[in-house]
């Protein structure tokens, strides 16, 4: 079932997105050659419990970590660890879940690390306005397949591949809620979007082929199958009766 939300839970999740975008504008600072994921970890759970919140994930379906840390071939849920140390070159994407008062907001970046090359900036670029691509002509009344439609038929035709096991999702008193919002798809089909209901579109574009490698090792940390560079960029989003107000941005 997707739910409309209520007015309280909107204003919570607003102050959720508040804190979200200042911890965005603060990693752009820290994210250096040299840092651990763990340091990205820590980082954020200390700013996010600062503001008087929680980090989702933190032991959400007993995630080892505070955020997800996703570098170079790692397209989503990369585990923080001292162990893998940031170099120059590298790009690593930090997804965040910030709960206020149970309420969240669900959102990533994708951060050049130093100075990178003009094709993984171009991937970052690609997969940041792919998000604005699928959220260009939302409104009550439009169907979740015309979010995917819309990121598809950008990102495709310009030789990247969209993953297709791991989706958009709704959200709201849980991280994860209905619907689910693919990254690729027909316009006119799935669910109808109304006004109060609230969504996460989250685009994860590879540079090579779309498929994907699940470790077995840990069960989280998802990889390009052929190695190459993934990107990510993620909002939550509100749905109005003429377009959406985006939350984390």
């Amino acid at each position: 079932m997707i739910t409309i939300k209520t007015e309280e839970q909107l204003n919570k999740m607003r102050e959720s997105g508040k804190v979200m975008k200042e911890v965005f504008a603060r990693l752009k600072d820290f994210i250096k050659p040299g840092i651990t994921t763990k340091d990205i970890d820590k980082f954020c759970n200390r700013f996010i419990i600062s503001k008087g919140c929680k980090p989702s994930f933190y032991h959400l379906y007993d995630f080892p970590g505070s955020v997800c840390t996703s570098v170079n071939s790692v397209i989503v849920h990369g585990i923080p660890s001292e162990s893998v140390v940031l170099q120059e070159g590298d790009i690593v994407g930090v997804d965040v879940g910030v709960n206020y008062k149970g309420i969240h907001t669900d959102a990533c970046r994708t951060y050049a690390v130093g100075k990178i090359s003009k094709q993984a900036q171009d991937l970052i670029d690609v997969t940041e306005k792919a998000f604005f691509e699928g959220i260009k002509h939302l409104k009550s009344g439009c169907r979740v397949g015309d979010i995917g439609a819309a990121i598809q038929s950008f990102v495709e035709p310009k030789g990247y591949s969209l993953v297709r096991e791991m989706v958009g999702h709704g959200i709201g008193t849980s991280v994860h809620e209905e619907p689910n919002v693919p990254n690729y798809g027909k316009a006119g089909t799935g669910p109808i979007l109304r006004a109060g209901m609230c969504i996460a579109i989250e685009p994860m574009v590879n540079m090579g082929t779309r498929h994907i490698v699940i470790s077995k090792e840990d069960g989280w940390t998802c990889c390009t199958r052929d190695g190459k560079l993934s990107a990510h960029y993620e909002n939550t989003l509100l749905i109005t009766e003429d377009g959406v107000e985006v939350m984390t941005l």
